[in-house]
């Protein structure tokens, strides 16, 4: 599986493969064999000078279509092959696990789908800081001070997102905040200790924003190239389907961001102003499971349109040579073919930044079905709230366990008890408003990035 998988998505890809020097010697009209290369003495030394062609030589690249040998050499194949394979796991346990619980709705079984999605957003964020470091790396590149810049930019505006009230952006972090102060107060007076709490509101969410920045400054690349692929796909195909479809794609964060809009989604939905009453279309319940439906969608239409996007990517070789074909000079045959060599060698990195995203998306989704306490049913009936048990009575744990072992009890007494109570303090209205938020975040800077990227490379960039 780790070998064929991550390569199925680049099937049917068409690669530019650059042209050797002889060719490009007999375009150039050189086509001696003998001596290639001016060659001059320099204190002693035979310098030798590289082959250089007219840069508005007649060159058609050839094209060949992407093997999996092909996709071995290619620089961060390793990371791709292996997030790309793991998540596809992740996502088959996530889903068997679904089923399992849905049929037999085990109550005291720890849901060993959540490990698995925490791994791939993990794994997936670390793909993404790795690809944030390689571009701090170059030393004469403004790539750097562009991660900086949206760095500093998006924990500003986390830091304004977070005092909106929920009459507008409606994720519920709140009172899932207030709900664990509250319980984690509890459980520290039961413990015999004071406190005001964890930790303050004001500190929460200063943390939260400085994790947001971290998470906007891995997404900036990630967004700028897509808006490129973006305008390249749309060039390359003529089909109105199609392109409909690459445009529903480009704004699918946009449409993730407006669900938890409340004066634009919620309460329009809920509460359609039909005359003079105000009947609700639905409930809370199923606007909610209804807006996990079109988020995944959304994430799969976006899978669906990769390949068309990473075939706009490659097509950048052949667009290079036609650029520099309108330029006046001369250029060195090596220089000529790293340039067309180079859009090759870097797709396993474009594609990271496509799908890295994707899989935040998707897994931060399932995340907030789980552990929110939502449910895929679109009917109300459907939807079950979570038990929560706010006392464990010790003499029942202390009857169940072996009496042959006084330490053994103890010791698994407290740690029943510490589990139970964690539960407790971490309940389905935490987890609910942080994913929801952190789910509208990521959306919300895919589509703050790609949309500059939109207006540079369409109006910043010189043809």
């Amino acid at each position: 599986m780790a070998v064929c998988l991550a390569p199925l998505f680049m099937k049917s890809l068409r690669w530019y493969q650059h042209p050797t020097e002889e060719e490009l010697r007999i375009l150039a009209g050189k086509q001696q064999k003998g001596k290639s290369k001016k060659d001059r003495k320099y204190n002693g030394h035979i310098e030798s000078k590289p082959l250089t062609i007219p840069k508005d030589i007649d060159l058609h690249l050839e094209t060949k279509s992407v093997t999996e040998v092909d996709t071995f050499a290619l620089h961060y194949f390793p990371e791709y092959q292996w997030l790309v394979d793991f998540t596809v796991a992740a996502t088959v346990v996530y889903l068997v696990t679904e089923v399992y619980y849905n049929f037999m709705k085990p109550t005291q079984e720890m849901n060993i789908s959540l490990v698995w999605c925490l791994l791939v957003l993990s794994f997936a964020i670390k793909v993404l800081f790795s690809l944030t470091t390689h571009y701090f790396k170059v030393k004469d590149g403004g790539e750097k001070s562009v991660c900086v810049t949206f760095g500093f930019f998006f924990f500003v505006k986390a830091m304004a997102v977070l005092i909106v009230t929920e009459n507008y952006l409606e994720f519920g972090l709140e009172t899932g905040f207030t709900n664990f102060s509250d319980s984690a107060m509890q459980f520290l007076e039961k413990q015999g200790l004071e406190s005001q709490g964890p930790v303050s509101k004001l500190t929460f969410k200063f943390f939260l924003a400085i994790f947001c920045s971290l998470i906007g400054a891995f997404l900036t690349f990630p967004g700028l190239r897509l808006a490129q692929m973006h305008l390249d796909a749309l060039n390359l195909t003529t089909e109105k389907i199609t392109q409909t479809l690459l445009h529903i794609n480009f704004l699918a964060p946009l449409f993730m961001v407006l669900l938890w809009v409340k004066p634009i989604t919620k309460d329009y939905i809920m509460n359609p102003p039909l005359g003079k009453e105000s009947i609700p279309l639905m409930t809370e319940a199923t606007f909610d499971t209804l807006r996990l439906w079109l988020i995944i969608l959304l994430c799969a239409l976006r899978l669906a349109m990769m390949r068309s996007h990473l075939q706009a990517y490659l097509n950048l070789a052949q667009k290079c040579v036609d650029q520099m074909k309108k330029e006046a000079g001369r250029i060195s045959t090596v220089e000529l073919q790293k340039m067309v060599a180079r859009v090759f060698y870097y797709l396993c990195v474009i594609a990271l930044q496509y799908v890295a995203p994707l899989i935040m998306l998707l897994h931060t989704t399932l995340l907030l079905k789980t552990l929110g306490n939502h449910s895929w049913g679109i009917y109300p009936e459907s939807v079950s709230t979570l038990p929560v048990d706010n006392s464990l009575p010790s003499s029942s744990v202390h009857s169940e366990l072996p009496s042959t072992d006084g330490k053994m009890k103890v010791t698994v007494t407290q740690i029943t008890v510490a589990l139970s109570s964690l539960k407790n303090i971490f309940t389905p209205l935490l987890f609910r408003g942080l994913l929801s938020f952190l789910t509208w975040w990521i959306a919300a800077c895919l589509f703050s990035t790609s949309l500059f990227g939109l207006f540079y490379h369409q109006y910043l960039t010189v043809a």
